[in-house]
């Protein structure tokens, strides 16, 4: 069982940045392949960006590339999600996921937990 909690949501200006983090308790985090989706108002779920057990492979929706950075920390039980050129497109509730699979899921489904998400608000 691993229990997932986001923070660093707000309310930013286009261009400007923020950084999310994810903390999660519970056993064995470095098992678990994690990924950061969004979901809009009126809009289904999607993914922004994944990153494999050791950190090694990340991978990112083509809107977020070169923008958005995924990262972690095993010894902190923590991920992150570092955003910079924000958009007022970027604005939605960001949810970060852990998936015990052996790979990089880019699709909802796979993931086994889910944090509450946290609120990114991008004024134009």
């Amino acid at each position: 069982q691993v229990r997932l909690v986001e923070s660093g949501g707000g309310l930013v200006q286009a261009g400007g940045s923020l950084r999310l983090s994810c903390a999660a308790s519970g056993r064995s985090f470095y098992t678990y392949q994690m990924g950061w989706f969004r979901q809009a108002p009126g809009k289904e779920r999607e993914f922004v960006a994944g990153i494999s057990r050791t950190g090694d492979n990340t991978y990112y929706a083509d809107s977020v590339k070169g923008r958005f950075t995924i990262y972690r920390d095993n010894a902190k039980n923590t991920v992150y999600l570092q955003m910079n050129s924000l958009k007022p497109e970027d604005t939605a509730v960001y949810y970060c996921a852990a998936d015990s699979s052996i790979v990089v899921k880019t699709t909802a489904g796979p993931y086994d937990y889910w944090g509450q998400g946290t609120q990114v608000t991008v004024s134009s």
